[in-house]
């Protein structure tokens, strides 16, 4: 099965060559053609009676409307149409063809009919989904190849649907937890910026004339001030540097991404969340697999790239090795040491039941929900914080720049 995963070729679209060239009465004519390469253009003309003068690659418009982007919300819609379609009895080129042209997105209806031409000449669906990796990965694929080999395309379709919509609200679960204390920290930094470039000035300029020493917080708002209008384009050009530099190093680093994760999973009420999300990526992703009859060792290196935490994906490739060798899934976890005691425990009674998947299906359930009930308690726990640290921030500033008026009332 992961063989015939591997051997599928990346898709890639052909570009566009402008051509001139004569045909056969001499006759001068220029056209586009697309084509892997130059010489495979050159090639074609040839076969078509024409003699190529000059091939060059299409400069891309700049201004050219793009076509919008797949997202992963967009395949897991897809695999469950798909599996709608076929479980009423709808044949799978018929389906394809309905999905495809009934799809908002120009990209995913390019998408499934190229998907549908390549199965109708003969390949296989796991390959023709193959030739998009960046969509359909190795565990998608194998998924389909199970259902393919088996018989039963159906129900493994029901079973990847189910999957991708649970792992896709649970991702969106995560990034709510992720993104909205940053959302709030980016709103409190560029209110105090407005407050620092375009309000503080004003009241220097009235406190100049006083003459009298400013209280050491209003002084210290105002040296703040300064700097925030002479250096704001360095202040601003650091803070984004840093974010974009932190990002890429992430992309291209594995050390970088492996102090990220550990370092999110250690974080108060956050990590909580991240390893509470990755330990039921861990089990749906093993039950949809192992369900599907996918061997256990070769179903774990899905696993290990399905948990969204190079910390549990290192583990469980570890634990990969220790299973393929005799130990017992449940003995290899309770060895990473990340894994708290009640899915343990469900695993070892799974194992010793012959029912594992029904048991990791429970405990990607139990743990969604806590997922889903950490996120709202740590929002409704926000909401009061938030409002108070805003307040206070802005209130210091306040208070700074009315000392000094409210010394000079109690003087007169």
């Amino acid at each position: 099965m992961a063989e015939a995963t591997r051997k599928a070729p990346k898709a890639q679209v052909d570009p566009i060559f402008q051509w001139q060239g004569t045909n056969r009465q001499g006759r001068r004519l220029k056209g586009e053609q697309s084509g892997i390469s130059l010489s495979a253009v050159k090639a074609d003309l040839r076969r078509q009676g024409i003699t190529p003068i000059k091939v060059k690659k299409k400069p891309k418009d700049l201004f050219a409307p793009r076509k919008p982007a797949i997202k992963p919300a967009d395949i897991a819609i897809f695999s469950r149409m798909l599996a709608t379609m076929m479980s009423s009895g709808v044949p799978l080129m018929q389906s394809m063809q309905i999905i495809g042209e009934g799809h908002e997105n120009a990209s995913m209806q390019d998408m499934i009919l190229a998907i549908k031409a390549d199965v109708e000449s003969g390949t296989s669906l796991t390959d023709s989904l193959g030739k998009f990796p960046i969509h359909f990965d190795d565990l998608y694929l194998s998924l389909i190849n199970a259902g393919e080999q088996s018989g039963t395309l159906e129900t493994l379709l029901n079973e990847i649907a189910t999957y991708k919509e649970k792992t896709e609200a649970l991702k969106s679960k995560i990034k709510k937890a992720m993104v909205y204390p940053a959302s709030i920290l980016v709103v409190a930094f560029i209110v105090t910026a407005i407050l620092m470039i375009f309000v503080i000035p004003q009241f220097e300029s009235l406190f100049t004339g006083f003459g009298a020493e400013l209280p050491a917080l209003t002084q210290f708002v105002i040296n703040m001030s300064i700097v925030f209008q002479e250096k704001w384009w360095l202040i601003f050009g650091v803070l984004i540097g840093s974010v974009v530099a932190i990002t890429q190093a992430k992309k291209r680093s594995r050390k970088v991404q492996q102090f990220l994760d550990r370092f999110l999973l250690k974080m108060p009420v956050i990590g909580a969340v991240i390893e509470k999300g990755a330990i039921a990526r861990y089990a749906r992703t093993f039950s949809t697999m192992f369900k599907a009859g996918v061997p256990m060792v070769e179903a774990m290196t899905s696993v290990a790239g399905a948990t969204g935490n190079i910390v549990f994906s290192d583990a469980t490739l570890i634990m990969r090795d220790d299973v393929a060798t005799g130990t017992q899934l449940n003995v290899a976890m309770r060895s990473s040491e990340l894994f708290p005691n009640m899915p343990i425990q469900m695993v070892a009674i799974g194992e010793e039941s012959g029912a594992l998947d029904s048991m990791l299906a429970k405990i990607a359930d139990f743990y969604e929900a806590e997922v889903d009930d950490a996120v709202d308690n740590m929002t409704a726990l926000m909401e009061p914080l938030i409002m108070v640290f805003l307040g206070g921030l802005i209130g210091t500033l306040v208070v700074a720049m009315y000392l000094p008026i409210f010394k000079m009332g109690a003087v007169v």
